[in-house]
């Protein structure tokens, strides 16, 4: 499990998390971020999935072309405003609503679903930890 970080007041939410889960997965599979029509993520937000792709892109992974968020599927891309939900919620809506018909229609054949969440709490916040985030990847294909 990645922690997040702090980085002058702005939480780095789960972008290590699933990048560290991305990356697992092609180094363990062998395949390209190309072998995917999608890679969707839960809800990075607009900073989280420009962190994601940097984490990524530094370590020989472009996920640029493909990847997509949840929360920026729900919400306007505003990024200043740091926008966003629950990662468990714009997953859970979006994959059921969104990509489920897509899939089942085949105009998307193989998607790599990466949930993430992190588990915020006030009083760690407060105390200035760090905050433990998840993610794990599903393969859907039609």
């Amino acid at each position: 499990m990645q922690r997040a970080r702090f980085f002058y007041g702005v939480l780095l939410t789960s972008s290590p998390a699933a990048a560290d889960t991305i990356l697992t997965h092609f180094r363990t599979t062998k395949e390209e971020p190309a072998a995917y029509d999608l890679i969707v993520t839960g809800d990075l937000g607009a900073l989280g999935s420009r962190i994601l792709k940097d984490l990524c892109w530094e370590k020989g992974c472009d996920i640029s072309a493909n990847h997509v968020d949840c929360g920026e599927i729900i919400y306007n891309v505003i990024e200043d405003e740091f926008q966003g939900g629950s990662g468990a919620g714009c997953s859970a809506l979006v994959l059921n609503s969104y990509f489920h018909s897509k899939l089942m229609t085949g105009s998307l054949k193989r998607i790599l679903f990466v949930a993430t969440g992190a588990l915020l709490s006030t009083v760690t916040s407060g105390q200035g930890e760090s905050i433990p985030c998840i993610a794990h990847a599903v393969v859907l294909e039609r």
